[in-house]
């Protein structure tokens, strides 16, 4: 049997590592919001013959007033072009000067007003707050009846804990990808961290509820003991349960389209660090937190 909760500071250390390291490049190069929540507009096209070179199609768009332009080739014949909120008018213009250059096809057109995308944003903070705070009250009442020895309410809180390590890293990653790469923060990326969160909570309260039901039966000499025998009970159907969806979604991410390749990817990160942060950091949080109460026991013992 695997000493996991034994060996929690090391996995502690990694977590904060990657925390660390996503935090870092947050704030250096910060999140690379789409138009659902800066605002503009984005034009995606196919050319029906030869791509032409960007710097052919950035000239033509200079020539027609529209200087400040994005553009960014996908797969072998497709431009996405992103620009500020534009009119249908211009829309239209721009399309009539493409074709000056060849024959193109326009697969998808969107345009977002810089108001709405800022009212989105809050939106979305708030959507994640909500859910974390429903998560707590869920766990917190799902757990009431187990009072000994860790109070029902800290593992709501272990488990809030461990999914903003699910959120933060998969957002620190892409923070990077959108420094590198151009990956963007849009609505799709929104129900991605959603999804996870689903994803890991279900997880975590698997070894949760097995925890409970060992305490019960009288499993383990400690807590501890207990908190690591569950894991171990609990951890093979965890990892083939992800491991089933992360392939699926690596299939998704291959022969997808391009729209989804960069939400494919999320989610494979997201159920990566979700499973890892239910084995490896939730149930160690509660034992942290019983080692803590023992030892201010024994302190306060002492003092007398």
């Amino acid at each position: 049997m695997l000493n996991i909760v034994g060996k929690r500071k090391i996995f502690y250390g990694f977590s904060l590592a990657l925390i660390g390291a996503g935090i870092f490049s947050i704030i250096f190069w910060g999140l690379h919001f789409g138009i659902d929540f800066k605002g503009g507009s984005l034009i995606e096209i196919d050319w029906t013959e030869n791509r032409p070179e960007i710097s052919v199609v950035k000239d033509k768009l200079t020539s027609l007033d529209f200087k400040d332009v994005t553009i960014q080739p996908i797969g072998d014949k497709g431009m996405i072009l992103r620009l500020g909120d534009i009119s249908e008018e211009n829309h239209q213009k721009i399309l009539a000067g493409l074709r000056e250059i060849g024959q193109i096809e326009e697969k998808r057109f969107d345009s977002v007003g810089p108001i709405i995308g800022e009212e989105l944003k809050q939106r979305t903070y708030g959507a994640i707050l909500m859910v974390l705070f429903l998560i707590i009250v869920y766990i917190a009442f799902a757990f009431r009846k187990v009072s000994r020895p860790v109070a029902s309410w800290k593992y709501g809180f272990a488990a809030v804990i461990a999914l903003l390590h699910d959120v933060f890293i998969p957002t620190g990653i892409f923070s990077i990808l959108g420094h590198y790469l151009g990956a963007e923060i849009d609505l799709l990326f929104v129900t991605g961290l959603l999804t996870i969160l689903g994803f890991s909570v279900h997880d975590t309260i698997v070894v949760f509820d097995r925890i409970r039901e060992n305490l019960r039966k009288g499993v383990g000499k400690t807590f501890e003991e207990t908190a690591n025998i569950s894991i171990n009970q609990t951890m093979t159907r965890s990892i083939n349960t992800s491991l089933t969806v992360i392939l699926t979604l690596f299939a998704i991410y291959i022969f997808g389209g391009e729209n989804i390749r960069y939400f494919a990817l999320l989610l494979m990160i997201g159920i990566f660090f979700g499973t890892y942060s239910s084995i490896f950091v939730a149930s160690s949080l509660l034992v942290t937190s019983e080692v803590w109460r023992q030892k201010r026991i024994a302190k306060k013992i002492n003092n007398r």
